[in-house]
């Protein structure tokens, strides 16, 4: 470590990239397990939405498919607040949102909404809604997400507008319509409503319900205080390519989910 008289220090060399940890989304040896799974990041995930003041009074889901029973249904329970939510607590009901496990009710309007958007979707495993103060303000105004910063670049051309306003959808056709107007993409604006995203884990799903609800904050401060400049198409479409996958999202997810279970570990009761 000393190296030859006068020549200074030898520099450590660097570790092989295989001993250093980096977690990846995990691997499940049988479906109890991957349904245990996906029920603690639920309940996290309803934690953390709590604690950034996502919930208003009783509106507002985030659902997760039962890795066996795919038309079947993880989620919340009506009336209990996020930051109280249990393992223990969620709730599974079937497309029809009837409770097929569990000691509570569910919101059965906002229900309906979620049922239709993981019929149309197999490919996603769950969805989160909220009546988050920004994203409300930007559906009020009727806009999309524009590329003016890294992390909405992630939503460029990748979310749509379900332009139109009902009333609370109570009805399968109305979350027919939204599904349809979610289409591939990732993320929904409903317009005078609010957000609505989508993911193949968990994990995803609310950071993409996280990072847009920040996106929608920058966006109508940035347009309040001046004119934003935005990021041209070839550099958004590349940004996107680099940070708008489920993968991504779930990564960056981690941090969030490592603070919940640590700091509430009774979450996981």
């Amino acid at each position: 470590m000393h190296g030859t008289p006068g020549a200074g220090p030898t520099p450590p060399l660097p570790l092989p990239t295989d001993q250093l940890r980096f977690a990846m989304p995990p691997r499940h040896d049988s479906v109890d397990d991957e349904r245990r799974h996906r029920k603690e990041r639920l309940a996290g995930a309803l934690r953390l939405f709590g604690r950034l003041g996502f919930e208003d009074g009783v509106s507002g889901h985030i659902t997760a498919r039962d890795p066996e029973f795919s038309d079947c249904f993880w989620v919340n329970p009506f009336g209990m607040p996020f930051k109280h939510v249990t393992v223990s607590d969620l709730v599974m009901a079937n497309q029809d949102g009837q409770v097929v496990q569990g000691r509570y009710h569910v919101n059965q309007a906002a229900f309906t909404v979620h049922a239709q958007v993981h019929a149309a979707r197999p490919d996603v495993v769950a969805v989160a809604h909220c009546h988050s103060v920004h994203g409300r303000a930007l559906s009020a105004l009727g806009d999309l997400l524009d590329p003016m910063t890294q992390e909405s670049c992630a939503f460029y051309e990748d979310h749509a507008l379900y332009d139109a306003y009902s009333g609370v959808a109570v009805d399968a056709e109305e979350g027919r319509r939204i599904a349809a107007a979610l289409g591939s993409h990732k993320a929904l604006v409903l317009r005078n409503h609010g957000l609505l995203t989508v993911g193949d884990s968990v994990d995803a799903a609310a950071w993409w319900f996280l990072s847009m609800e920040r996106s929608c904050q920058v966006q109508l401060t940035a347009r309040a205080a001046g004119r934003p400049v935005l990021i041209d198409h070839k550099a958004a479409s590349a940004t996107r390519e680099q940070l708008g996958t489920d993968l991504v999202a779930w990564i960056n997810y981690q941090p969030l989910w490592q603070d919940v279970s640590r700091s509430e570990p009774d979450l996981l009761g």
